[in-house]
């Protein structure tokens, strides 16, 4: 069954008015689940229809809640993936006054919006006027019109690139090993490689560079973290703790400026923070300063359960060795 009316005003491209009366006489008999439909609407680059049930929107329901309370639904009909809608319904007063209901917003069209207009005797009262109950529902939709695009694969193809001896122009000896890499990929993430090697050092004009006090491993993991941006897997550094593998990186990371390194490790060395490494990580953090990381040992020390057992660790024992003056920092931290 058709509606008296359906007209559409378009507010803008995301949103449309439409006004949609409903002769109440000719179709408060329809059965259970009949509605009586509006025109195709377009609105919003997409067309819609609106679906009023004077009698309930399915067979089955209790028959006292059928009776008492009319129902309005938005369907979409155009064919799309991906909808966001949000579906205002307003009734129309006997004043000409409109009346907003309710408002609902689903994202999985086609599925139906159902709006629960209230009960049939009250409404009639209210709004019915010559017979008539005239809606005002407000559409209002996006959809996506855009083309699908992968996310960035610029980490897998700089580590394919690591892997292959495509281009490397530079190598490293350290002990036993050589590591073979890009200057440019080098220079582009560190401020102490660019100066090394595009700079006026005599690194620049060398094809081979012999590096000391940094382990193969060590060296590997940071090359590995400078062409992917990643932390090394476990089988990357062989050490038997977290202390062992991610102090001697974030060394790494203070003498080659790698910030994010440097504090990705020290993460992981605070994750990983006991009794029985808090001295030698609060060394760690003095010795590259890693302001982060010591302020969190500080506050671990201030603990005094955690102070009680860790001044009888050889950690602390170096600690104070090295770094004599952390005495009183301590001692500030514990508010003593």
């Amino acid at each position: 069954m058709e509606a008296s009316a359906a007209q559409t005003t378009i507010v803008d491209p995301a949103s449309a008015v439409v006004e949609f009366n409903v002769n109440y006489e000719e179709t408060k008999y329809l059965a259970a689940g009949k509605a009586v439909q509006s025109d195709a609407i377009s609105a919003c680059g997409l067309m819609w229809r609106i679906n009023y049930y004077p009698n309930g929107f399915r067979e089955g329901l209790n028959r006292n809640y059928i009776d008492d309370y009319l129902f309005i639904s938005l369907e979409l009909l155009s064919k799309s993936s991906s909808v966001d809608a949000i579906f205002q319904v307003l009734l129309v007063d006997k004043d000409g006054q409109p009346v907003l209901f309710d408002a609902s917003r689903a994202s999985q069209f086609p599925t139906m919006l159902f709006r629960h207009m209230g009960r049939r005797t009250d409404l009639l009262q209210k709004y019915a006027k010559n017979g008539q109950i005239r809606f005002q529902c407000i559409i209002k939709a996006s959809h996506d019109n855009s083309i699908p695009v992968p996310p960035s694969d610029i980490v897998k193809h700089l580590g394919t690139l690591l892997d292959s001896a495509d281009g490397k122009d530079v190598s490293f000896g350290i002990g036993d090993e050589t590591f073979h890499a890009h200057r440019a990929v080098l220079a582009a993430r560190s401020p102490v490689f660019k100066a090394e090697l595009l700079g006026s050092m005599a690194e620049s004009t060398m094809s081979s560079i012999t590096l000391h006090d940094i382990a193969p491993a060590t060296f590997k993991a940071m090359l590995r973290f400078m062409y992917t941006d990643a932390l090394p897997g476990d089988d990357e550094l062989i050490e038997d703790s977290p202390l062992e593998k991610f102090a001697p990186l974030l060394a790494a990371a203070d003498r080659y400026a790698l910030e994010r390194l440097k504090l990705l490790c020290a993460q992981k060395l605070w994750e990983n923070l006991s009794v029985d490494t808090v001295g030698t990580t609060l060394a760690c953090a003095e010795r590259y300063s890693c302001l982060e990381l010591k302020h969190k040992c500080i506050g671990f020390f201030a603990v005094e359960k955690n102070f009680k057992k860790a001044v009888l660790t050889e950690g602390f024992v170096r600690l104070v060795q090295e770094f004599p003056s952390i005495i009183k920092e301590l001692r500030d931290g514990a508010g003593t």
